[in-house]
């Protein structure tokens, strides 16, 4: 509530329409009214994350890929910011989730199209950034169209990152960003992932790109803030951990790779750094950020931090002092309603006791089976907000 309130401007003289969408924005909605009281608009969040709201309209769609409400309720969204004028004021609150939330496919494509682009994506273990240059150009809103369809408007975005580096243009694929990448970059990724193209999307791309440029003079009077951010969960953890006395390291708050080898990379880091716990006799904190893929070799149910934490248990092999977490801040890890998963000393005791093989759930990315199964799962609930993924590698001094 105090973030977005501190970033309000006065009302304009004429309309204040208020749109967006991602995982925190009908939070960023409610927190709006909060402070201005009853207002005109939509905002897109995923199937429950919705907030009672006094004016502003609550549309419900799907994540990661989108549906037909998504598409319906995006459509709403432009015919409200149409037709506006130079006093009138466009507030865009938009977070992590966006770019499946604000879906309104090129055209020539249709739904299925975007959705058959989207999931191959999500398999193929591309870095968000590379996925948000596609979903750019597939798109009628995305890539600073949404920023010219409020034209002549002043538009006012307010972002929650959930990307690495904060860029603004990836944030929800910049829907009120310019962008500068080609139909060309996006071949080039296509091909590097070794998806396959509909003729329908091999048409889009063969056409000259309707994505708005930085200098274009429709975003002269748009203005973007980013208002939270993953350093600042990084911080807030950091300065509890300290309090209650541990030594922390921060490796970074945007880290990107695959997730299997991130988390074997950091549990060695950990076991690196024992003999330095047991000298100082100070429990150490390692924590991340940023945004880990997962390349699909497997049938299973995983996700990012899941895969992570599961690989980082296996790098440990029980480690008597070492305890992992990893989750999703938005809540959702991947496809599934979990946040993330713990691993400890008994993590792969537990499971072979159940006769459940750790190194096979890894290898068919069934890491969310795994932990379910020897309920070390972490489950939120909607969080309401989105500043990716966070991760925290405990090492307490050796009680022995």
């Amino acid at each position: 509530m105090r973030v977005v309130a501190a970033h309000l401007p006065q009302r304009p003289k004429g309309r204040l329409v208020v749109i967006g969408a991602g995982k925190a924005s009908a939070r960023m909605a409610e927190a709006v009214e909060a402070h201005y009281g009853p207002c005109e608009g939509l905002v897109i969040t995923r199937y429950g994350y919705a907030r009672e709201c006094q004016g502003i309209q609550i549309a419900e769609a799907a994540h990661p890929v989108p549906d037909e409400a998504g598409v319906a309720a995006t459509r709403r969204l432009l015919d409200l910011v149409a037709g506006l004028g130079p006093d009138d004021l466009v507030l865009a609150l938009i977070s992590g989730g966006g770019s499946a939330l604000l879906c309104a496919p090129a055209q020539g494509l249709t739904l299925d199209d975007k959705m058959a682009v989207n999931r191959a994506l999500l398999a193929s273990g591309a870095p968000i950034g590379q996925m948000n240059v596609v979903r750019k150009h597939l798109s009628a809103v995305k890539g600073g169209r949404l920023a010219a369809a409020c034209h002549p408007a002043r538009l006012l975005t307010l972002l929650i990152s959930d990307v690495p580096g904060d860029d603004p243009g990836q944030i929800a694929s910049g829907p009120t960003v310019g962008e500068t990448s080609s139909p060309a970059d996006v071949q080039a990724i296509l091909r590097k992932y070794g998806i396959d193209l509909s003729p329908q999307v091999r048409s889009v791309l063969g056409r000259p790109s309707t994505v708005v440029s930085p200098d274009d003079a429709r975003l002269e009077t748009a203005e973007t803030r980013i208002i939270a951010a993953p350093s600042q969960s990084l911080a807030v953890a950091r300065d509890a951990a300290e309090t209650a006395g541990c030594e922390v390291r921060t490796l970074g708050d945007a880290l990107e790779g695959e997730a299997r080898d991130l988390g074997a990379e950091q549990a060695r880091l950990a076991l690196s750094l024992t003999d330095h716990v047991q000298a100082t006799g100070k429990p150490l904190l390692l924590l991340s950020g940023g945004e880990c893929t997962v390349t699909r070799r497997g049938d299973g149910v995983g996700g990012p931090n899941a895969e992570f934490t599961l690989a980082a248990a296996l790098e440990l092999n029980g480690h008597p002092d070492i305890h992992v977490l990893a989750c999703d801040t938005d809540g959702v890890d991947g496809a599934a309603e979990v946040a993330g998963a713990y691993a400890g000393p008994r993590t792969l005791i537990t499971a072979r006791e159940q006769g459940i093989d750790p190194t096979a759930a890894l290898a068919r990315n069934d890491a969310h089976s795994f932990f379910a199964a020897i309920d070390d799962q972490i489950v939120t609930g909607p969080t309401l907000t989105n500043v990716n993924d966070f991760r925290a590698i405990l090492i307490l001094p050796s009680r022995g």
